[in-house]
């Protein structure tokens, strides 16, 4: 039901934006969130975005440089990455909470119901 596109091979400094398609059912009033797994790694908070789009919150390492928006006519999230480094290689899922109306303060991936398959991002040095 979530589909996250977008990933790719990019070099350091440079940039990608993930989209993070809903089908089936509408996200449009619940919370959504990005997270990343590097290899050998947590699954780690990258940032969350509230039902409106009005509030979001970041890791504080990702603010600055990545960006999370929505599009609720289009049931889409997207996550701006800008300024890549290698350490931002990952695979990144999106996710979203059941929780009608929701705000952004999830940053706990048990807080999430839904998730997509991943995307993968690659940064060289």
């Amino acid at each position: 039901q979530l589909q996250a596109s977008g990933g790719g091979l990019v070099q350091a400094g440079g940039s990608l934006r993930l989209s993070c398609a809903a089908s089936g059912r509408s996200f449009s009033s619940w919370p959504m969130g990005w997270f990343r797994q590097a290899p050998g790694k947590e699954r780690e908070f990258v940032a969350a975005i509230s039902w409106s789009g009005g509030s979001t919150y970041y890791q504080d390492s990702m603010k600055g440089r990545f960006t999370i928006s929505r599009d609720n006519a289009k049931n889409t999230v997207y996550l701006q990455m800008n300024s890549l480094k290698p350490d931002d290689t990952a695979v990144y899922y999106c996710a979203a909470r059941n929780t009608y109306l929701g705000g952004s303060y999830y940053p706990n991936q048990y807080e999430y119901d839904y998730w997509g398959q991943g995307t993968l991002v690659t940064v060289s040095s």
